[in-house]
């Protein structure tokens, strides 16, 4: 009998069958590689009457995962002597809970309890070409098969190095915990005991059948994350809590405008002399300094006097850059005189994605070699980037993968890592460089602004054609998909609009059967710094169609949610919806001036819908502590997800919660205000996201039962969802569908701008204690 109860050679036959590899070491490790049957895609289904658009024939976590699997069979599983199990994820780990998912299917296969799985996080590995970028809500559809096939290898291969020590049958082992017992003797042996035993001197090449999902333990069920004691405690490990030798703190002193340059530097030899700094130099992003203390760097920053040169978007402002997108968005099909539409063109403002951990990296850059450590989910293009622009061969360059507190898309770019290397190679000394709050709110990446041009024509109570026009400023794709040619190809003059449109086509879809169906992306200015912040275009473009669907239902007299429900092309989809209606309980009598929305989410094969309820009652609107921002108040949301086969249901409620939190502040009040080439917000403190009075006091999520064989992706998931429930929310209990986000852009700042130069707070009751 196998470890779940099949005799070998029978219990295997009805299930698919994968290749894998004992590899060559001196303890046993093993490896996958997957058969053609991976490779190729179910048959999409023809979906009538709207003709499918690409995202639902092959989106772009379809082409993630099979960009990844030429190179399964090089990522790795280790039993070591001690019964423990090693695994080095080639993902980042920034707070989504993938090193315990991927515990989880590792614990799955090799019968192993979750507490003795070791899963690390990679160095960068360049022969992985494809198979080490950690985005697209990817990680756990890509890696869900190859990690079990290696586990499931490593069990067969103790199970018959135990049937030799034990000198018993095959078929009458079992393997439980990280023991085998044969059930003729009642003898057992242990995994540590059988590591060497089990190793090979030859690399060779084995079959193996995974479980069932009927026989698992662990694989669906909510687990703890591994990690979550050395997060509530403080011990967890991120790049400036490493200790490298002689790496003293860094910081820069950078322009006023986003991108500006250096000219000169007035007080150089003075700065140099200041107490603990050891080191003033002028670099292409600003004027590094490196000093004994972090506190000794902020001073020395604040005492450069710089004369700087022009940035990238000098004169730039809100007004400028939407009158530029106006006038670059693509025309709509003309109307037809028999039908009626519903126009709106929405505005989407710049924001940011810092994550709490700003940007940092620490850099040790000698002559004929470097080393890098820092939180990169690219970490493959950092290390050929940085090699590149160091002068070095690839093989010279190190670059080691830390723990993130958080990403949100920022850490797809290496920008610090890269400064940083730059920075050691000038003073020719290690640095641990740290970003100040405020230089990643103003010279780092941002979710780019963004105008939706929207036309739905309707007659006889059926939607005929839905066209949307989203025209935005320039994403910037320059970490390609994980490699260096990606990576410059999508930087080419010609290049990075192809790179963009093949993203949009591939993530955005129509859940609705609205006819003849169009979604185009149009670009407009590459002078920002922009990243792919969580969900890339989805907030805007779900936020803008399903505002759109809500008026499309007024006009045709028809209840939202049952609008909705009619149009829908998927049971998963409609099946969501009604569960947040049911648990929401839709259509409840409210108060005047508060108001429900709902609003539904498909996305790399999984769906999301979400109920949301807004205060919108000036007299009970929230406030920040500081009384800055007064608006309304999300008081509940309900949000039903169905990601096929959930590994953690756990881990994937927190990643709704997640989202949610983003989707609300994205929509009411987390917004970056672009003045004469520069952002005015500067730390958390006046950029106002999602905090503790705008966190629904009543919040439900509910995990749909699994749907298919597979996990879908999750990570991004819920947070055009949110954004589109809230918006729909508000436009009700208002009366008036809102076309500009966040909510309160265009009113007053509420908060005191800090100065350009220098940008880092002057004292330590502005906000600098907050950015640490």
């Amino acid at each position: 009998m196998d470890s779940w109860g099949h005799a070998p050679g029978t219990a295997g036959m009805g299930r698919r069958r994968f290749l894998g590899y004992v590899l060559a070491a001196s303890t046993l490790t093993v490896a996958a590689e997957l058969g053609e049957a991976v490779l190729a895609p179910d048959e999409a289904a023809a979906v009538v009457p709207s003709v499918p658009g690409p995202a639902e024939i092959y989106d772009l976590n379809d082409m993630l995962t099979d960009a990844a699997l030429p190179t399964a069979n090089l990522i790795t599983i280790r039993i070591d002597s001690d019964g423990t199990a090693s695994f080095a994820l080639p993902r980042a780990e920034v707070g989504q809970g993938i090193t315990t998912s991927s515990a989880m299917l590792i614990a799955e296969e090799l019968e192993l309890p979750l507490e003795r799985i070791r899963v690390t996080l990679a160095d960068a590995r360049p022969e992985l070409l494809f198979n080490q970028l950690t985005g697209g809500s990817n990680t756990t559809i890509s890696t869900f098969t190859p990690i079990r096939v290696a586990a499931a290898v490593a069990r067969g291969r103790l199970l018959r190095a135990a049937a030799l020590e034990l000198g018993e049958a095959l078929d009458t082992l079992t393997a439980k915990a990280g023991v085998i017992t044969s059930s003729a003797s009642g003898r057992s042996v242990t995994y540590g005991e059988l590591a060497g035993k089990a190793a090979s001197v030859t690399t060779s090449q084995v079959a193996v059948a995974l479980k069932e999902a009927t026989h698992f333990e662990v694989i669906g069920t909510a687990q703890r994350r591994i990690d979550a004691r050395e997060a509530v405690t403080g011990r967890k490990t991120f790049a400036m809590d490493l200790q490298i030798p002689d790496a003293l703190p860094t910081m820069v002193c950078r322009p006023p405008t986003i991108n500006g340059t250096v000219r000169s530097v007035e007080n150089l030899t003075e700065v140099r002399a200041m107490p603990g700094v050891t080191d003033v130099v002028a670099v292409s992003t600003g004027v590094a300094v490196r000093g004994r203390t972090f506190g000794q760097c902020i001073d020395a920053v604040r005492a450069l006097k710089v004369s700087w040169g022009p940035g990238t978007a000098d004169a730039q402002s809100d007004d400028t850059v939407r009158d530029e997108l106006r006038r670059a968005e693509l025309p709509l099909p003309a109307l037809d005189l028999l039908t009626k539409s519903v126009d709106a063109r929405f505005t989407f403002h710049f924001a940011s994605n810092s994550a709490l951990e700003t940007n940092c990296a620490i850099a040790d850059v000698r002559d004929g070699s470097a080393e890098i450590w820092g939180s990169l989910k690219s970490p493959i293009v950092a290390r050929e980037q940085i090699a590149l622009k160091l002068g070095l061969p690839v093989s010279a360059v190190k670059v080691h993968v830390t723990e993130g507190g958080g990403s949100f898309g920022r850490k797809l770019f290496h920008d610090a890592a890269a400064e940083a290397a730059e920075i050691s190679k000038a003073m020719g000394k290690p640095v641990k460089l740290m970003w100040h709050r405020t230089d990643d709110f103003r010279q780092g990446r941002t979710h780019p602004m963004a105008t939706s041009r929207v036309r739905a024509t309707y007659a006889l109570g059926q939607v005929l054609a839905y066209d949307q026009r989203h025209t935005s400023v320039a994403t910037d794709f320059g970490h390609g998909v994980g490699e260096i040619i990606t990576a410059q190809a999508a930087r080419l003059p010609v290049g990075d609009l192809t790179f963009s449109e093949t993203i949009f086509a591939l993530s955005q879809q129509t859940p609705y059967n609205f006819g003849v169906v169009t979604q185009v992306l149009g670009e407009t200015d590459k002078g920002f710094n922009t990243g792919s912040m969580r969900n890339i275009y989805s907030p805007n473009v779900r936020c803008a169609q399903e505002l759109v669907v809500d008026e499309l239902a007024k006009r045709m007299g028809k209840d939202p949610y049952r609008f909705r429900r009619e149009f829908l092309k998927e049971e998963r989809a409609r099946a969501v919806l009604d569960k947040v209606a049911d648990v929401g309980e839709w259509g409840r009598s409210m108060p005047a001036g508060t108001a429900q929305g709902i609003a539904l989410h498909p996305e790399y094969h999984a769906y999301v819908a979400v109920l949301a309820e807004i205060d919108c009652r000036p007299e009970t609107t929230g406030r920040t502590v500081r009384d800055a921002y007064t608006g309304p108040r999300v008081t509940k949301v309900v949000c039903a997800v169905d990601v096929g086969l959930a590994v953690n249901p756990r881990g994937l409620e927190a990643q709704m919660m997640g989202g949610i939190m983003d989707g609300i502040a994205i929509t009411l009040s987390s917004g970056l205000h672009l003045d004469n080439g520069h952002f005015l917000e500067g730390s958390w403190d006046n950029y106002f996201y999602t905090r503790q009075w705008n966190t629904p006091p009543e919040l439900e999520i509910v995990v749909m039962p699994p749907t298919t064989g597979q996990p879908g992706g999750a990570g991004e998931l819920a947070v055009a969802g949110a954004a589109a429930a809230v918006a729909c929310a508000y436009g009700r209990a208002t009366g008036s569908m809102p076309t500009s986000f966040p909510l309160n852009h265009a009113g007053p700042l509420g908060f005191e701008p800090l100065p350009t130069t220098p940008p880092i707070p002057a004292s330590p009751t502005d906000g600098l204690e907050r950015t640490f």
